[in-house]
């Protein structure tokens, strides 16, 4: 048990700093600082930056899937959806705008010498992709998209918008440059909602 809280407090400390600062800038020493672990507690428990970086982002697609990361991504309704949209604005004023997506931070680093790590992030993004494309296809199933909607590029369009803004919202340490492009965002797919009759006799 203690190995394991010891790991796992590696990862979480491994996990802000990379968000914060990213991979490269982030050194073993201020991860043993932060985590207040020893230099062969760190090795013990993962032979190298590379390892600890796979098992941040296999840390991240756990939680996911599981419902406990910072952001809900069990998205049963458009307002579900635009909750999910809001929550990535909320976390980056949370700290104060000097921070981008935690899962894009690292994206922006990866060289073609990081195979797994790019694996690892394009399953990330998948499991994300799967979550809105579910909620696109629940709807297009019961008549509430137009016929020109497509669930997988509307997912794709959700992840790409939101990870722009949050960039460009870091940058200009703006919260409204990334609330203006949401509410874009929002517009548009809003163009592929259609309403559904209802039913005679129904309550």
């Amino acid at each position: 048990m203690k190995g394991k809280a010891t790991r796992r407090r590696i990862i979480d400390a491994a996990a802000d700093l990379f968000h914060k600062q990213g991979v490269q800038a982030t050194s073993p020493q201020q991860i043993m600082e932060t985590s207040q672990t020893g230099k062969s507690q760190l090795y013990h428990h993962f032979r190298s930056k590379g390892g600890l970086v796979h098992e941040v982002l296999q840390h991240h697609i756990q939680s996911i899937r599981e419902g406990s990361a910072a952001i809900d991504y069990e998205i049963t309704s458009w307002s579900d959806l635009q909750r999910w949209f809001r929550a990535h604005a909320g976390l980056q004023e949370k700290y104060r705008m000097t921070r981008g997506c935690p899962f894009g931070t690292i994206g922006n680093e990866v060289t073609e010498n990081d195979e797994l790590i790019r694996r690892d992030l394009e399953l990330l993004f998948e499991v994300v992709r799967n979550k809105l494309a579910g909620f696109f296809l629940r709807e297009r199933t019961r008549g509430r998209l137009g016929p020109g909607a497509n669930e997988a590029a509307l997912a794709d369009f959700c992840i790409s918008s939101i990870q722009g803004a949050m960039l460009l919202g870091k940058i200009r340490r703006d919260r409204g440059t990334v609330d203006l492009a949401i509410d874009q965002a929002l517009n548009y797919l809003a163009g592929f909602r259609r309403s559904v009759p209802r039913r005679r006799g129904s309550a």
